[in-house]
């Protein structure tokens, strides 16, 4: 909700999300296949994979603010709020089931990533076109970005099944 008043923010978290969540399944997927399944610790996944996205958060925050700074301003402390989102260690977590190779997991993630990019964008355009527009009173603001993004999930449960 945050950064989605915006499509150029939308955006700008968009591209961060999905460099964090490809590199972060692609990760996850290696510790998991030659750490922990060799030491016999699959015990410690969750908490292995929470120090990975973590770890590439702060890398992407880092090359971030070095080649674009103005960017990571704006997207501030958003930025950093990628490590708490369960999505994110979701796709680590479902990257590692199945017996999945490498190069699927790698791609579960961008695939995810690109969805999640998409989504935030759309929500952006129509959170653009609705301050433009004439709203009552009581659903301007939050309330009306989250009647919208209720609407949106009706939508996009639409999909559920979909192969």
């Amino acid at each position: 909700m945050g950064v989605s008043n915006r499509i150029t923010n939308a955006l700008g978290l968009g591209v961060a999300t999905t460099f964090v969540l490809t590199l972060a399944a692609t990760l996850s997927h290696l510790l998991h296949t030659f750490v922990l399944i060799p030491l016999n610790a699959e015990f410690l996944r969750i908490i292995g994979f929470i120090f990975i996205i973590a770890v590439v958060v702060q890398f992407t925050e880092l090359v971030m603010r070095r080649h674009s700074p103005l960017l990571h301003q704006v997207l501030g402390l958003y930025l950093p709020l990628i490590t708490t989102n369960c999505a994110v260690l979701a796709v680590a977590l479902l990257a590692t089931q199945h017996k999945n190779t490498l190069f699927s997991a790698m791609w579960q993630g961008f695939g995810a990533a690109v969805g999640f990019t998409l989504v935030l964008v759309l929500f952006a355009a129509l959170r653009e076109r609705l301050d433009r527009a004439d709203i009552p009173k009581p659903f301007q603001g939050a309330a009306i970005a989250f009647i919208t993004a209720g609407i949106f999930s009706l939508a996009f449960m639409g999909f559920a099944g979909v192969t």
